[in-house]
C-alpha cells in the first residue's frame, strides 16, 4: 500500500493543536496507513512570491506548507473562495460577488499548488484533496504528469444545477472537478445535484449509480456523510473541564431551562432567525418568563467581508432588542458570546442544555448537532431542534426537523422540546445517537479512501484533462 497525500487549505503541523475534528481524522488516517504527506497553506502572509514549500516532519508524516502572498491571499482566498464559492454554494447567490481578477488568482493558486504537491507524489501513492478551495486543484495535478488515484470531498454543499450555473465559471469547474476519479460529497442531494449538473450541462453518460463518463473520463460520485468521534465527545461530556463548564452555567441560569446554539458567524447558519424565533416563543408564552434562557455562542469569522459585519450588527441588535424589551432584574433571556469556547466547555454546555438548536438555513453537515447528541445524558436526554436544510438532517430523523425560515414554526418546535416527555425524549434521542455512533468520523474516512483504493483496481485508463478547456 503506497502512501496517503492529503491537501486541505489548512494542515495540522507539528506545533500546533489538532483543534477541530477534521484535523485529527486527517491525522489519524495519515497514521493508519504508514505515514504520508499533508499538504496545504502554511497560514503565512508573504510580501513577496514565495515558490517553494516549507518541508516539516513528525514521524511518518511529512507537512508540506506554501505561502500565499496579499494578491493571492485576497483574490483566492477572500475573494474567489469566500466571496463567491462559499455564498453560491450556500444558496445565497444575492451575496456572492463575481470578480475576474477573484477567479484568475483563484486559478493561479490552484496551478501554483497542483504543480507543487504533483512534485511530492511517488507512483503508488492515493491523492485525497479537500473542500471549495481546490475544485481546480486535482486537474492542474493530472497536467503536471499524476495518473494515480485522485479523490476530492467537498465539506460544504453543492448547489442544485440551476445555482451552480449562475456562476461565470461553471464550466470551467465543472471540467476541473472531472478530473479527480472519486468525488465524495455529504448528502444524497449534493450527489444528485452534482450528476444532474454533469448530465444536463456537460452531456455525462450515466454508466450506474455511482459512475458517469465525461470529458472522456470516468468520474465515481459517491456520499459520505462525515461524522465525528463521539465516543470521545461522551467522554469529554462527563470530565471534570465539562463538569465546571456545566456548573458554571448553572450558577447564572439556577434552575432555569437552557436552550444553546453554537456556531461560527456565518450569514449561513440562520442565527437570526432563531433569535427571532426564541424571542416569538416567549411573546406567544410569556409564562416561560424567567424560566428559560438562550445561550448562543458565535466565534466572529471573516470579519474582513461586509456580509459577516453586516451579520454582527443584527446579532448585536437583535439580541438586545429582546433583551431589552423582556429581560428582569435577575433574568436575562438570551446570553449572546460573540466569542469561541474550547471542545471540552461546549461538551460541559451540550450535557446540561435541555435544548439543541441547529438551524442552519443551509450546511453541508454540521457537526455540532452530532456533537449535542454525542454529550447528552442517556438517562435524561436534551432534544435536537434540527434544520431541514443541514446535511445532517438525513441521517438524524428523529431530531425536531424544522425549515430555519419559518419562524412560526420554529418557536413552535423550541416550545414542544422544552415541555416534551422524559419517555419521548429517551426514544428519540437513542435512535439518535445510535445513528451518530455507527457513522462517526473513522467510518467516514475508511469509508472513502477504501473507495478511493478501488478506483486503481476498477476505473478504466484515463486521460489528462487539459486545463482551461
Amino acid at each position: 500500500m503506497g502512501r496517503l497525500v492529503i491537501a486541505s487549505n489548512r494542515t495540522a503541523p507539528p506545533g500546533q493543536p489538532r483543534a477541530g475534528g477534521l484535523a485529527v481524522a486527517l491525522a489519524d488516517a495519515l497514521a493508519e496507513r504508514g505515514g504520508g504527506v499533508w499538504f496545504g497553506w502554511s497560514g503565512e502572509i508573504t510580501d513577496r512570491e514565495q515558490r517553494g514549500l516549507r518541508m516539516l516532519t513528525e514521524g511518518a508524516v511529512d507537512f508540506a506548507l506554501a505561502d500565499l502572498t496579499e494578491a493571492e491571499h485576497e483574490t483566492y482566498y477572500l475573494g474567489y473562495a469566500n466571496r463567491t464559492l462559499w455564498p453560491v454554494f450556500h444558496y445565497r447567490v444575492d451575496l456572492a460577488r463575481f470578480d475576474e481578477a477573484a477567479f484568475a488568482g483563484y486559478e493561479d493558486v490552484n496551478r501554483r499548488f497542483g504543480r507543487l504537491l504533483a512534485g511530492l507524489t511517488r507512483p503508488d501513492d492515493v491523492v485525497w484533496l479537500h473542500d471549495y478551495h481546490f475544485l481546480l486543484m486535482g486537474q492542474e495535478m493530472r497536467v503536471s504528469g499524476w495518473d494515480g488515484p485522485l479523490g476530492f470531498f467537498l465539506h460544504i454543499p453543492f448547489p442544485a444545477p440551476e445555482v451552480f450555473t449562475a456562476l461565470p465559471q461553471h464550466a470551467r469547474l465543472a471540467r476541473g472537478m472531472a478530473a479527480f476519479d472519486l468525488l465524495g460529497f455529504q448528502t444524497d442531494r449534493d450527489t444528485a445535484n452534482f450528476r444532474r449538473y454533469l448530465v444536463e450541462n456537460c452531456a455525462a453518460e450515466v454508466l450506474d449509480d455511482y459512475r458517469l463518463r465525461v470529458f472522456e473520463r470516468i468520474v465515481e460520485t459517491r456520499t459520505f456523510s462525515i461524522g465525528i468521534d463521539a465516543a470521545e465527545m461522551a467522554a469529554m461530556a462527563t470530565a471534570s473541564e465539562a463538569a465546571a463548564a456545566a456548573a458554571r452555567i448553572g450558577r447564572i441560569i439556577e434552575s432555569r431551562a437552557l436552550v444553546i446554539g453554537v456556531d461560527r458567524m456565518d450569514y449561513s447558519k440562520g442565527l437570526p432567525q432563531r433569535m427571532e424565533a426564541f424571542g416569538r416563543m416567549l411573546d406567544e408564552h410569556p409564562e416561560l418568563h424567567g424560566r428559560v434562557s438562550f445561550l448562543q455562542i458565535a466565534p466572529p469569522s471573516r470579519e474582513t467581508l461586509d456580509a459577516y459585519a453586516a451579520l454582527r450588527e443584527e446579532l448585536d441588535r437583535l439580541s438586545g432588542n429582546i433583551n431589552a424589551e423582556i429581560a428582569d432584574l435577575d433574568w436575562q433571556p438570551i446570553r449572546y458570546l460573540a466569542r469561541g469556547y474550547g471542545r471540552d466547555t461546549l461538551a460541559g454546555l451540550f450535557r446540561v442544555a435541555r435544548v439543541g438548536l441547529v438551524t442552519p438555513l443551509y450546511d453541508g453537515m454540521n457537526l455540532v448537532a452530532k456533537e449535542y447528541v454525542a454529550a447528552q445524558d442517556p438517562e435524561d436526554p436534551g432534544v435536537l431542534v434540527l434544520s431541514e436544510f443541514a446535511g445532517a438532517a438525513e441521517q438524524m430523523k428523529t431530531a425536531l426537523v424544522i425549515n430555519p425560515h419559518d419562524i412560526a414554526g420554529m418557536a413552535d418546535a423550541i416550545y414542544r422540546a422544552l415541555h416534551m416527555p422524559l419517555d419521548e425524549r429517551r426514544e428519540r434521542w437513542r435512535a439518535l445517537d445510535e445513528a451518530v455512533r455507527s457513522h462517526d468520523i473513522a467510518w467516514w474516512r475508511r469509508g472513502f479512501l477504501s473507495a478511493l483504493d478501488a478506483t486503481r483496481r476498477t476505473s478504466e485508463a484515463s486521460q489528462p484533462v487539459a486545463a482551461g478547456q
